[in-house]
C-alpha cells in the first residue's frame, strides 16, 4: 500500500493494529524550537529518530541529551536513536529552529530499558556495485548491536550510493512464518530523494512470476509492505534514502526468502549476505 505525502499534524500515519501491517507503528513529528511532544503506544515498543534537528529525549528517568543534529535533509550527518519500551511514556523536546522527529515501532507486549544509539554506535554495511545498478549503504539503528535489549524492533536507514539503480534486489519477501526459511515481518518504508523532486517506482509481486503491482514514490511517500516479493528503484540522476521499519510476528531475526525465479543473483551482486546477515 502507498500513503503518498500529506500533513498528518503530528498523528500516526500507521497507528496501532494497522489493517495493512498491524505489526508496526509510524508516526513523524515536526515541532519548532522549543517545542515538546509526549506519546505511549500500549503494545508497541518504539525508536525515535531525528530525521532533522536536535533534541532532548526522556523516557521516565532515562534522558538522551541533544539526539540527532542533522542539518537540511537526511543526507546532512548520521542518525541517533532512542529505544523506548512498550508503553512507555516519552517525550522529547526541539532544541534546533525545527525538527522532523520519526517514530518507529513493532507490536511487542513485554516492558524492556530504554537507551539510546548514538552515532558511533550504528551498524553499517554498504553492498553491492555501480555494475550491477544495486549499490547502496545501509545504517542500522536498532541492528544486529542491539539484538540483546530489543524485542521485535527492527530500524535502519538505507541509501542508494550513486544517482539511479535498485535496491530490495534479489526481490525477496518475508510474510510467512515457516522456519528455517522465512519469518514473518512486517515492514514499513518513508522515502526521500535528493534532490527533492526526485522520485522512483515500490514494486510488489505477490506471485512468483505473476503479474503485481508498481507505486509511483515521491518524497515523503509511505510505503506499508504485508506480503509479496518488494524491489524499489529511483530514476537515473537522482539519490534516495528511505528510512525502514520491521517488525516481527514471532522473532526479531529477519529471515528473507529470496524469489526464486531471481536467486541466482545472489551470487552476482558483492557483499549480498553480509547485508542478510545484519538484519538480527
Amino acid at each position: 500500500m502507498h500513503i503518498p505525502p500529506y500533513d498528518n499534524k503530528n498523528e500516526p500515519i500507521v497507528d496501532v493494529e494497522d489493517g495493512v501491517v498491524p505489526l508496526n507503528y509510524f508516526n513523524i513529528v515536526k515541532l519548532k524550537k522549543g517545542e515538546s511532544f509526549g506519546y505511549a503506544v500500549p503494545g508497541y515498543e518504539t525508536c525515535i529518530v531525528p530525521a532533522t534537528g536536535l533534541i532532548d529525549v526522556s523516557v521516565g528517568g532515562f534522558d538522551a541529551k541533544n539526539l540527532g543534529g542533522r542539518g537540511v535533509d537526511v543526507w546532512d550527518g548520521e542518525p541517533e536513536g532512542v529505544y523506548v519500551p512498550t508503553a512507555a511514556q516519552a517525550r522529547f523536546t526541539c532544541l534546533s529552529d525545527e525538527a522532523e522527529v520519526f517514530i518507529a515501532g513493532a507490536k511487542f507486549e513485554e516492558t524492556l530499558e530504554p537507551f539510546a544509539v548514538r552515532k558511533d554506535e550504528l551498524d553499517l554495511v554498504q553492498y553491492g556495485s555501480d555494475d550491477t545498478k544495486t549499490h547502496r549503504k545501509i545504517k542500522h539503528i536498532l541492528g544486529q548491536k542491539q539484538k540483546d535489549q530489543v524485542g521485535r524492533l527492527l530500524v535502519s536507514e538505507l541509501y542508494t550510493v550513486g544517482q539511479g539503480g535498485w535496491s530490495g534486489f534479489p526481490s525477496h519477501k518475508h510474510d510467512t512464518d515457516r522456519l528455517p526459511d522465512e519469518t514473518r515481518h512486517d515492514e514499513t518504508y518513508n522515502f526521500r530523494f535528493r534532490p527533492n523532486y526526485g522520485s522512483g517506482v515500490q514494486m510488489l509481486q505477490r506471485v512468483d512470476n505473476e503479474p503485481g503491482d508498481a507505486y509511483h514514490i515521491v518524497d515523503g511517500s509511505t510505503i506499508c509492505l504485508d506480503k509479496g516479493y518488494h524491489p524499489c528503484a529511483v530514476l537515473p540522476g537522482y539519490e534516495m534514502y528511505y528510512f525502514t521499519i520491521l517488525g516481527g510476528l514471532s522473532q526479531r531475526s529477519l529471515i528473507q526468502y529470496f524469489q526464486p525465479t531471481h536467486a541466482a543473483q545472489l551470487h552476482t551482486i558483492p557483499g549480498i549476505l553480509d547485508m542478510v546477515a545484519k538484519f538480527k
